[in-house]
């Protein structure tokens, strides 16, 4: 599957509530219907991270945009540079060095299934919403 250069794609862990929350707050704010998803435990993510081996058991958030790769904190900022209301605001967070930035990220991630919880299945889009996943 070759990524398409008009858009960024957002892949992200489709049984984690913490991650299925964060991929409805970005479909709210995409304004400019920039991204698409696609759940990490998919067919279409093993086929986008093909090219990269490097990164098909990650179990982070991974963003792809211009035939780049990003994964967490950097992926967030990315991500939230392209975003309507606050979420821009986030981009002052490239001041604190990348360890530290990951260090917190890595943190909230190792613990998402116990304070956010997970669901047996990946979430499944609502036809209003299918053209943005992948």
């Amino acid at each position: 599957m070759e990524q398409r250069k008009d858009k960024g794609i957002i892949l992200f862990d489709g049984v984690c509530n913490l991650c299925n929350s964060f991929v409805e707050k970005v479909i709210a704010a995409d304004k400019n219907d920039y991204f698409r998803f696609v759940s990490l435990q998919s067919k279409a993510a093993e086929d986008l991270l093909y090219k990269y081996p490097e990164f098909r058991d990650l179990k982070t958030i991974i963003f792809l945009e211009d035939d780049k790769i990003y994964t967490r904190s950097t992926a967030a900022l990315k991500i939230s540079k392209h975003l309507m209301g606050v979420w821009p605001l986030l981009q002052t967070s490239y001041v604190l060095p990348k360890l530290i930035r990951d260090g917190i990220y890595n943190f909230v991630a190792k613990n998402r299934y116990k304070w956010f919880g997970k669901k047996d299945q990946c979430m499944v889009p609502t036809p209003e919403l299918k053209s943005k996943f992948l």
